[in-house]
């Protein structure tokens, strides 16, 4: 079955619309890489001030390929202001998640 991870990010309040606003400008970053099922970006409502970026694999060998391949170009070099210079980053910290699916239902036709 499929892996998923997530990577958790917090982000102080000044910096939220920041990351929203590069995840929109990612725009099939992800997408068209091999292996790729699902992408989502969760922001916190309550119980919780992190964000959550959830990404589903077929496996994990797809995953690091994507981690060692467009993933690693676009946080490194990727995005940059037009002065040349990196932007800040918008979390102040990330921790990533690693899951199996184990078990999965879909809604009924």
């Amino acid at each position: 079955m499929s892996i998923v991870k997530i990577n958790v990010l917090s982000v102080p309040a000044e910096q939220r619309e920041v990351l929203e606003q590069r995840f929109a400008a990612r725009a099939g970053a992800v997408e068209s890489s091999d292996g790729f099922e699902w992408f989502e970006l969760l922001r916190p409502v309550e119980g919780t001030d992190r964000y959550l970026v959830y990404t589903r694999w077929e496996s994990e060998e797809a995953f690091q390929k994507w981690m060692s391949g467009p993933m690693q170009a676009a946080h490194r070099g990727g995005g940059g202001e037009s002065t040349g210079e990196r932007p800040r980053p918008a979390a102040s910290d990330s921790t990533l998640w690693s899951f199996e699916v184990v078990q999965q239902a879909a809604p009924r036709s």
